[in-house]
């Protein structure tokens, strides 16, 4: 055994959350500690060691104002099908509405936004095992970013809203016409207290031994 400290890394795992509110827009973000970041990211599993993968991030004012303002466009719309789906007494459903609502009008003012990219170009006729291999060599590494965040301080969010406007962006970064965005992670140090861990369904609803049928039970 490695000699992991369990309480220490099952609590990390347990309250890593999406953070939007609590982002802390004026606390500085040490450069460095974003790169040891995405150095630990990088040793993620990824489909044949082939490490398919490029990570902008962006840091100038000027650039997450513009990035901001096609997510805002691209929020309007979906924030509005949200409201009219989410009745006024579901607190959970409310609550997601004001946290999505505070990210959306402050992206321009988060410090780092990172966008992760697969080197490939996702297509619509693409057969489901090469398009699993695609994000599934991505997904695994932002995941690990997100938690190499949380250790040092940092919230951060998985956000796709972006890519509604996918090629405008690309063209803003520079990005290749082949080349798939498939998030925008917010990054800002965190205020308030740690996290807790959040409601989940029990393990019986969501896993199965053997078959579909059967339930995960102790």
């Amino acid at each position: 055994m490695d000699g992991f400290d369990l309480t220490s890394t099952d609590r990390l795992l347990a309250t890593t959350r999406t953070v939007r509110r609590r982002l802390d827009l004026d606390a500085p973000v040490e450069l460095a500690e974003i790169r040891d970041c995405l150095r630990l990211a990088t040793q993620a599993p990824n489909v044949n060691n082939s490490q398919a993968w490029r990570w902008v991030v962006v840091t100038d004012p000027g650039l997450r104002e513009r990035i901001a303002t096609y997510y805002a466009r691209a929020y309007e719309d979906r924030s509005a099908a949200l409201r009219a789906q989410t009745a006024p007494d579901d607190e959970p459903g409310q609550r997601l509405i004001a946290s999505t609502d505070v990210l959306a009008d402050n992206l321009a003012r988060v410090p780092v936004l990172v966008i992760p990219c697969a080197l490939e170009r996702l297509t619509p006729d693409m057969p489901i095992r090469k398009a699993a291999n695609l994000y599934g060599g991505i997904l695994p590494a932002v995941w690990s970013l997100q938690l190499a965040l949380r250790t040092r301080g940092y919230g951060s969010a998985f956000t796709t809203l972006h890519l509604h406007y996918e090629r405008e962006v690309a063209s803003l970064l520079g990005i290749p016409d082949d080349t798939t965005q498939v998030a925008l992670i917010p990054v800002a140090r965190y205020s308030g207290e740690t996290f807790r861990p959040a409601p989940r369904l029990p393990i019986e609803e969501v896993a199965c031994v053997n078959h579909w049928a059967t339930p995960f039970t102790d």
